[in-house]
């Protein structure tokens, strides 16, 4: 049953993942990662969120470890971050992670935050 709720969850954040990379692309061309900062920082923020929470094992799958998980994109950010690099965009290579990361704890920190702050 776990598997099958951590999978129902994926079905919904990987194509919203696919999406709002898009959205941004398109918006703003390829030249800097907005789509995959946006996910994993909204990812971040929404697993604050779940994991501050008193939620069963069955929600927690479907939510942090489906949802989130299929959301954001560890591999994708690694291999931006060494494209921007091998383009010679060493300062954007070397800020897109601090940023990145910087922006994510924060936002997980405040997912969690708001979360005991209303419950």
């Amino acid at each position: 049953m776990t598997l099958l709720l951590v999978a129902l969850g994926a079905a919904a954040g990987a194509p919203l993942r696919y999406l709002t990379d898009r959205f941004f692309q398109v918006r703003y061309g390829p030249a800097f990662p907005w789509g995959t900062l946006v996910v994993n920082v909204a990812g971040s923020f929404a697993l604050g969120l779940v994991l501050a929470v008193p939620l069963g094992p069955g929600v927690v799958a479907l939510l942090g470890t489906g949802f989130c998980g299929a959301l954001t994109t560890y591999s994708t950010f690694s291999w931006e971050t060494l494209t921007l690099a091998r383009r010679g965009e060493i300062v954007t290579a070397i800020g897109y992670p601090l940023l990145s990361i910087t922006a994510g704890l924060g936002a997980a920190h405040l997912g969690g935050a708001l979360a005991q702050l209303v419950s």
